[in-house]
């Protein structure tokens, strides 16, 4: 498994989904991420409807920083009608050979490097061939142009059936102390059965927390509590709860300022205890343990 860092940048606010980042702040914002040591970076095709993925390639040349010192995961399979996709009608999935194999060819030329270090499946289709999808795998993965493949929201029985047609390393899940189910119904534990780096693409719980319903409220109330009796942020207890995990996760920073990236790196050097762990979880919960 390639060298990723601990803590990914996720880039989907970079583009015209987010801040607008013009080529010279993007160049700035990578060369911040890797001085931090955050040299894995998050993508998929249709960010920014198709177009922050080039973007990020421009600025990559921009920040002279060398393809082989940082990993660039991409994602396919979810089709999003937009005015670079005019053909198509409806949002849909497609994670056919030929689609993924396209798909690929075309990030290769948005990032203007010759090889992807991780390539995901963005979603399960009810309609996938686990087969093709590993003879793309395959084909991509000799040719030098993937080096290694992975999945999204992927539930352990799909990573099963995936790894009996091809040794995925990565499943990506929304996963943080709002969304706690991939620790119970066994995704982590099965990418832990078979070696595999999982992943949470909403490590701080998106805006959940923060909602103007008495439960959203009341769960706020509970984590701030925990939170303010160690002196964390929210965003600090919630990537610590990741962190000290076994598994190993790695969580997907989706922020385009460089001082929360800092604040993200600088936790890497705060060790929980297991008592501090499971106090979060029991606020989380809303309930003691049995």
């Amino acid at each position: 498994m390639n060298n990723y860092s601990r803590i990914a940048a996720g880039v989907i606010r970079w583009g015209s989904w987010g801040t607008k980042m013009p080529p010279t702040k993007m160049a700035s914002m990578i060369n911040t991420c890797v001085e931090l040591g955050v040299t894995t970076f998050d993508h998929a095709d249709i960010y920014g409807n198709y177009t922050t993925e080039r973007e990020f390639g421009d600025a990559l040349i921009l920040s002279g920083i060398p393809r082989d010192k940082v990993q660039i995961i991409t994602k396919c399979g979810v089709i999003k009608p937009c005015a670079e996709k005019p053909g198509f009608k409806i949002s849909h999935y497609n994670t056919s050979k030929r689609h993924i194999i396209e798909s690929v060819e075309q990030s290769l030329e948005n990032f203007n490097c010759d090889y992807i270090d991780l390539m995901m499946i963005n979603r399960p289709s009810p309609i996938m061939n686990y087969r093709e999808m590993a003879e793309a795998f395959q084909t991509l993965n000799e040719s030098g142009k993937v080096r290694e493949f992975g999945t999204v929201n992927f539930s352990p029985d799909q990573i099963r059936a995936m790894r009996r047609y091809y040794p995925i390393v990565a499943n990506q899940s929304e996963l943080s102390i709002t969304n706690l189910t991939p620790l119970f119904d066994g995704t982590i534990d099965t990418c832990t059965t078979y070696d595999m780096m999982p992943m949470s693409w909403s490590p701080l719980g998106g805006g959940s927390i923060y909602t103007n319903t008495k439960a959203g409220e009341k769960l706020e109330a509970r984590l701030q509590k925990q939170a303010d009796k160690y002196d964390w942020s929210l965003a600090d207890m919630a990537l610590l709860f990741l962190l000290h995990h076994p598994a190993g996760i790695i969580p997907v920073i989706n922020q385009s300022k460089a001082e929360k990236m800092k604040e993200a790196t600088d936790l890497l050097d705060v060790t929980l205890s297991n008592e501090q762990w499971f106090e979060i979880l029991i606020a989380a919960q809303g309930f003691e343990l049995p």
